[in-house]
């Protein structure tokens, strides 16, 4: 597949063909396998403390005729903490039960659940080449909720990559037609749910994805813009490209990320 390389300016030059990584089939399915291995990667273990609810000095005896038992007095037999005792009445109080007030959970998370997902390099890579040919597709692209401009696919000269100003950075997205796509970032929706309580409580939509050949200016004049994200050809994934699983995330790639993902994901 053919595409025209634009100037900063948003002017067409010449054409780039783009590397066999882009001509991938389109496979969802094995997407989300890579987007969900990636998530779970990132998640950090938590559990209860082993001992919780079992900290009382608490005992139920199965003898009926003990002295300090329960049996025979008309209530539950559950593991019971005495509290204070007269004679063979005692005042106790239901613990160390998972149905008692203090008592231990029946099933809490355990800290040593391995949560990471395994899959296969060879799975990986080929997910990452379907969703490079995804975010090329414009029908995909638009199908996934992105304002895609006519020239689509979108690849820049090397030169954006020396723009150190954000307000030049921005000038060059909207020279490249991505005016309507950064308005529809700005969109502040309240998340629905108790995450509005855990300091999550503002959702806003992804924008465009921008990929560079190497670490330059360009990152540190793009990296507060809403909705827009950048990323080294070398450490591109499956997650940036396609956020949530869904593929088709509008991209604006280099001339020389263009060259470079060429030698990448084989």
């Amino acid at each position: 597949m053919k595409a025209k390389v634009f100037s900063i300016t948003g002017q067409a030059g010449k054409d780039i063909e783009f590397p066999t990584q882009f001509n991938e089939e389109f496979r969802p399915d094995l997407i989300k396998r890579a987007v969900l291995a990636i998530q779970a990667a990132k998640r950090q273990p938590y559990g209860a403390d082993p001992e919780a609810g079992k900290k009382h000095v608490t005992k139920i005896s199965r003898r009926r005729h003990k002295f300090k038992g329960s049996y025979g007095a008309g209530i539950s037999r559950v593991p019971r903490k005495i509290m204070s005792a007269r004679g063979t009445r005692f005042n106790w109080v239901g613990a160390l039960a998972p149905g008692t007030t203090g008592g231990r959970r029946a099933h809490p998370p355990k800290a040593e659940k391995i949560w990471t997902q395994k899959i296969n390099v060879k799975e990986r890579r080929k997910a990452i080449r379907s969703a490079l040919a995804a975010s090329i597709n414009a029908n995909l692209v638009e199908d996934r909720g992105h304002k895609v401009p006519k020239t689509y696919p979108l690849v820049v000269e090397t030169k954006a990559e020396e723009i150190a100003k954000t307000k030049d950075a921005i000038q060059m997205l909207i020279a490249l037609g991505l005016k309507d796509e950064l308005t529809r970032c700005q969109v502040k929706k309240v998340r629905a749910g108790k995450g509005t309580m855990r300091g999550r409580r503002y959702q806003r939509k992804k924008g465009p994805l921008v990929i560079v050949s190497k670490d330059s200016n360009l990152h540190k004049a793009l990296r507060n813009v809403t909705g827009v994200d950048i990323v080294v050809a070398d450490n591109l994934n499956t997650e940036l490209l396609a956020p949530g699983t869904a593929a088709g995330r509008i991209s604006v790639y280099t001339e020389d990320a263009v060259a470079k993902i060429g030698g990448l994901f084989k």
